[in-house]
Formats: C-alpha cells, sequence, structure tokens
C-alpha cells in the first residue's frame, strides 16, 4: 500500500501471554517474583560493584554495567506485561509501543555487544596479567563502554524508526505481551521486505561479529591457559572465564533462536515464550551465575552484611 494512503494508529492493543483468566493470575504472581528477583539481584550486583573499592576493576564495571542493561530492558517490558495480566484495557499508545521497542533494542544489543567485550577483557587479564593494569586502563574501558551503548543506540534507532514508519491501517491488535519487531510487521499493511533484510544483515552482522569475538578471544585464552605450568593455576586461570562463557551461551543461544530460526517453524505462541525467557529468566540468571560462583563477589557480599551488623 501507498503510504501516502495511510495512517498511524493512535494505539495498539496487546493481547499479552494468554486469554485464560485462571492462568493470568498464576503467571501474574509467578512473574511478579521473578521480576522482583530481577530488581533485588541487579540493583544489589550494582550496589555491591559500587560500595566495595575491591570490585572497581574493569572486569567488574563490565559486569555491572551487564546488570544495568539487564534492568533496563526488563523494566521496558516487565510492569506493562505485569499489568496487562490484570487490567481488562490493554491497549499502549503508539508513541509508547515505539519507546518501549526503542529502549528494548538499546539494551539487548547492548548486551550482546558487552558480553564480546568481557571475553577481550578476561584474555588481556588471563594472557598478560602484569600488563593487565596498563593495557585495560580506565581510558580503555570507558571507550569500550561507550561503544558499547554506541552500538545499542544505532541499531535501536534504526529499527525503531523503519517499523514504526509502517503503515499500520488494519487490525491494531499486536498478539504479544510487549511492542517487538516481528509481531509489528505481522500487523502491518505495508511491504515489509526491506524492514526484513534489515533486520537480517544488521542482528546478522552483529551476532557474528559478537560471537567471533567471543570465540577469538576464547581461542587465545585457551592457548595462555595451556601454557601454565601448573594444573592448579591452570584450573584456577580459566575458572574465571566460566561464569562468563554460561552468560554468553544462554543469551546468544535464546537470541538465534529468537531472530534466526527458519520461518517455516515460526509460531506466536513459542515466540512469546521465548521472548518471556529472553526478558525475564536471563536478567535473573547472570547475577546468580556470576555471584554463584565468583569468590570476590561473596566475600564482597559477606563484608557488607558483617557491616550491616556492626
Amino acid at each position: 500500500m501507498n503510504s501516502g494512503n495511510c495512517s498511524s494508529l493512535p494505539e495498539f492493543l496487546l493481547l499479552g501471554i494468554t486469554n485464560n483468566s485462571e492462568m493470568k493470575v498464576v503467571l501474574f504472581l509467578s512473574l511478579l517474583v521473578v521480576y522482583l528477583v530481577i530488581l533485588l539481584t541487579n540493583l544489589g550486583m550494582i550496589i555491591l560493584i559500587r560500595v566495595d573499592s575491591r570490585l572497581h576493576t574493569p572486569m567488574y564495571v563490565f559486569l555491572s554495567h551487564l546488570s544495568f542493561s539487564d534492568l533496563c530492558y526488563s523494566n521496558a517490558v516487565g510492569p506493562k506485561m505485569l499489568l496487562d495480566l490484570l487490567a481488562e484495557n490493554r491497549s499502549i499508545p503508539f508513541i509508547g509501543c515505539a519507546l518501549q521497542l526503542f529502549t528494548f533494542c538499546v539494551f539487548t544489543d547492548a548486551e550482546c555487544v558487552l558480553l564480546a567485550v568481557m571475553a577481550f577483557e578476561r584474555y588481556k587479564a588471563i594472557s598478560s596479567p602484569l600488563l593487565y593494569p596498563a593495557h585495560m586502563s580506565s581510558r580503555l574501558y570507558c571507550q569500550l563502554l561507550a561503544g558499547v551503548y554506541l552500538v545499542g543506540l544505532t541499531d535501536a534507532l534504526i529499527h525503531t524508526t523503519l517499523t514504526m514508519r509502517l503503515c499500520f491501517c488494519g487490525s491494531n491488535e499486536i498478539n504479544h505481551f510487549f511492542c517487538d519487531i516481528p509481531p509489528l510487521l505481522l500487523i502491518s499493511c505495508s511491504d515489509t521486505q526491506v524492514n526484513e533484510l534489515i533486520i537480517f544483515t544488521i542482528f546478522g552482522f552483529t551476532e557474528l561479529s559478537t560471537i567471533s569475538g567471543v570465540l577469538i578471544s576464547y581461542c587465545y585464552i585457551i592457548l595462555s591457559v595451556l601454557k601454565i605450568r601448573s594444573a592448579e593455576g591452570r584450573f584456577k586461570a580459566f575458572s574465571t572465564c566460566t561464569s562468563h562463557l554460561a552468560a554468553v551461551s544462554v543469551f546468544q543461544g535464546t537470541t538465534l533462536f529468537m531472530y534466526f530460526g527458519p520461518s517455516s517453524s515460526y509460531s506466536l505462541d513459542q515466540d512469546k515464550m521465548t521472548s518471556l525467557f529472553y526478558t525475564l529468566v536471563i536478567p535473573t540468571l547472570n547475577p546468580l551465575i556470576y555471584s554463584l560462583r565468583n569468590k570476590d563477589v561473596k566475600e564482597a557480599l559477606q563484608k557488607l552484611r558483617n557491616k550491616k551488623w556492626l
């Protein structure tokens, strides 16, 4: 349809996760608990790293930004999703939909790049520990963080602009619990081939670049670890990477499944479940993965607890 013949809708209607009224109450209570855990654990991680001077190193600065990204994209989706499980009116204004999509894209893309940067930081720490403070200076990690958020902002601006300028002249019902690109493309009456090509190109380039960066960094890490003579030293060096590997595997695996799965097997219900895992479960797992396997974090937490009771 010619873009000159269509007018933008004032609002969209989010159909949500389910229409089953009994399931809605159970889901609301379950997801509310998960959302509160996200707030508690990620805010706790940020505050802990901020207040403990021993954690003022590049590794933990990046980790605090990982928690910040998790917190931001969960907050872009979580409150509205919880409200819609109980509310009769599940509408979202056009500008609100665009803002939700933009915020979600900024911080998910930023987290994707950040995980690759964290792999590079681990390589520097393990391959040349004596030169690490010079190689990973405060200036460098600030530049890396600026690059992370610049990529997120650029990608989000492109995707949001291209998606929200489409014509939505038919149904305003989005069969999802938040404004994501695929369900918005499904209800558009415009030709979406360009959008699909842009999604494939940008997401594909971002995924290929970040996954390649992680793999290359870990190849060098493995070579560096093998040069360590003692078995205990090799185990200690590589154990610092296991938490990061777990976080990368979960995040990137879910992203690839969501956006690069075969279109022939695409299902909106399946996409909702994957998105639910992506937006609420992963932000819950990341702080737990890093805190449960990290001696420094556990010691800092114990120190904070002791201070509280003194």
